[in-house]
């Protein structure tokens, strides 16, 4: 049977008291990078393809591709790149069953922050 007293009660208190931590944040971007490399994977495809097709497909899609708003999706997919790697890495620890307590499980998920932006530059100027 329905309950008709749905709309009457309360919200749980966990919507205004809950503090997001470092651990919870890193994993959600992890995700978040997984999911968005796809939008540079799928340009890449995009690129081969008019490669293959025509010179003035490919002419369309390089200019697409080489603009200031394909070098900044190809630059934040390079971000996204190294942070899901690293987090990949701090991932393979604990299943190690090491790094699980709370402050260092937080010096993994700074160590992969400020990696992947370390990595990220290095790259960036070495290619």
């Amino acid at each position: 049977m329905a309950d008709v007293n749905r709309g009457n009660r309360p919200l749980s208190p966990h919507l205004t008291i809950y503090r997001p931590q470092l651990t919870s944040m890193t994993s959600i971007l992890t995700r978040i990078t997984g999911n968005a490399m796809l939008v540079a994977a799928l340009m890449i495809v995009w690129w081969f393809l008019a490669a293959a097709s025509s010179p003035e497909y490919f002419a369309i899609a390089n200019g697409f591709v080489t603009s200031w708003f394909g070098d900044l999706i190809m630059f934040l997919s390079l971000l996204g790149l190294w942070y899901h790697t690293l987090a990949g890495i701090r991932h393979l620890i604990w299943d190690n069953g090491h790094g699980m307590d709370i402050k260092t499980a937080e010096k993994l998920g700074l160590a992969c922050l400020i990696g992947s932006v370390v990595l990220t530059i290095l790259t960036a100027l070495i290619v």
